[in-house]
Formats: C-alpha cells, structure tokens, sequence
C-alpha cells in the first residue's frame, strides 16, 4: 500500500481555514456554514485550535455540532490524531462528546477509546463508554485481546481509583467481556460446523 501524500488545501480552503483562526466570531461562523456545505477533514485542526481558545467560548458550541455532524468517514482517522496529540489533552473531552453525537462508527479504535478511559478522567471514560456502546463493529480480535490488555492494566494498578470513574470502567470491561464471549461463541460454533 503506498503512503498518501498530504494534500495542499485549495486557497478556498485555506481561506477558510484562515477564517477559523481569526478570532472573529462572525467569520467562524460564517466559515463553518461554508463548510458544512463542501466538507473538508483539513480544517479538523483549525477547528480543534479554535475549541482550545478561552476568547472563543461563544464559537464553541457551533463548531462541537458541526464536528458532530460529519459524516465523511475520512474524518475518523484524523479525529483519532487530534484525540492522540498531548497539545488537545485539553479539549479532548469535548472532542469525544462530538465523537459519542456523530453518525460516524469507530468501532475499529475500541482499544483506543479503552486506553482514553483508563488514563483520562471520569467524564472522558464517561464519553469513552457511551462511544464503545454505539459502535456497530465488527469488531478484531486483536483489538479485543487489546482493549483487555488496557483494562487489566487499569485494574492492577496501585494508584487509588475514583469510585465514579471505576464503575464506569467496569461497565466497559463488561462490554469487552460480552464481545469476547461473542468472538469465543462464534469460533465455538465454526467448530461445531467443521465437525458435521
């Protein structure tokens, strides 16, 4: 598989980008219902520096639904790098909020979402289970064997566990384990099949 090469923004793009960064309301705004038209996952970080912005506040909200909105299944891949980069660690809940509302299925990070909601807080494991839930797979054995890897982890460590936080860690644990069984009902069942 060759690597993708990035592509340059069209100056229409980068022209809205531009607006994104302004700082000015109105031309967030206006940018964003530009965008919703044409759709683009290069301005997925510009959008995610305007959320980092404390002057911004009021552009917040607009952007979270517009990010929640997309429905270009190109975005996932980037969304997951912005959840991965240390400079978001700060918006990084409400990047999972647009994550939980949007039509997109992340069903092929579920380690990651685990990962997010062993280290995170409890509104990010909060998030993280309400994404794990809603995702449709299917789901990779490796990613299952994963997320229980992330999980145990979590449960032997010796740092003391939010009691809030660790009911919700349980309640993904139980999801992990439901698919495990599922994976291990269904190779049972091939077996059964191969017998006949």
């Amino acid at each position: 598989m060759s690597e993708k090469t990035p592509i340059q923004p069209t100056k229409k793009i980068a022209t809205l980008i531009a607006d994104l960064k302004s700082g000015n309301a109105k031309k967030i705004s206006t940018a964003l219902k530009t965008l919703e038209a044409s759709g683009n996952i290069q301005i997925l970080e510009p959008l995610a520096e305007v959320l980092m912005d404390k002057n911004l506040v009021d552009s917040h909200k607009e952007i979270m639904e517009f990010l929640s909105s997309m429905k270009d299944s190109s975005a996932i891949d980037e969304m997951m790098r912005l959840l991965g980069e240390a400079r978001f660690i700060s918006i990084r809940q409400m990047l999972l909020t647009t994550i939980w509302n949007s039509p997109l299925d992340y069903s092929y990070y579920l380690p990651d979402f685990v990962d997010i909601a062993v280290e995170g807080n409890f509104m990010e494991a909060m998030d993280c289970l309400t994404i794990i839930e809603n995702m449709e797979g299917p789901f990779e054995e490796r990613h299952v064997l994963e997320s229980q890897l992330f999980l145990r982890d979590y449960i032997e460590s010796k740092e003391p566990k939010d009691p809030q936080k660790q009911h919700i860690m349980s309640e993904i644990a139980l999801f992990i384990k439901d698919l495990n069984d599922q994976d291990d009902d269904g190779i049972a069942s091939f077996m059964d099949e191969d017998e006949d």
